[in-house]
């Protein structure tokens, strides 16, 4: 299973826009992502993140429920990746970054066309999308 989880709400453009920081709402979302998907018990290998702050911070923030090790992946940073190929043989995978570059995944995997909110998760498993979740639905589950 391959886990999107989008970065939480960020400051607004920056001069440097990998430096910009999450707001206090991008926090509580990515804290309900995590709580939400421990909450399901979910069985999350590893984290994988784009470098750029808010979503290493999104991935830290969501990890800590979920005890699981984030690394940082450059080809999340921003543009197409082969989501099949950076997370072949790793288990199911968390990856945290960045749109359009999720839902444009998602859609290569899948056929389906989707738009993942800031805070949202979608998950994908042999081609089909099992879940859609937008932020306000993380935190109802997380409770």
């Amino acid at each position: 299973m391959i886990y999107y989880l989008r970065h939480g709400d960020a400051e607004h453009e920056t001069q440097d826009d990998a430096a910009r920081q999450l707001t206090e709402k991008g926090e509580r979302q990515a804290g309900a992502a995590g709580r939400a998907l421990a909450a399901l018990g979910v069985s999350i290998e590893v984290c994988l993140t784009s470098p750029k702050l808010r979503a290493e911070r999104t991935a830290r923030i969501a990890c800590e429920p979920l005890g699981i090790p984030v690394e940082i992946a450059e080809q999340l940073r921003g543009g197409r990746f082969d989501a099949l190929a950076l997370t072949a043989g790793r288990g199911d995978v968390l990856l945290v970054g960045h749109e359009p570059d999720f839902s444009n995944s998602v859609a290569e995997l899948t056929g389906g066309r989707i738009r993942l909110r800031k805070g949202g998760l979608a998950t994908v498993e042999d081609g089909i999308l099992h879940d859609l979740l937008r932020p306000k639905q993380l935190k109802a589950i997380a409770g």
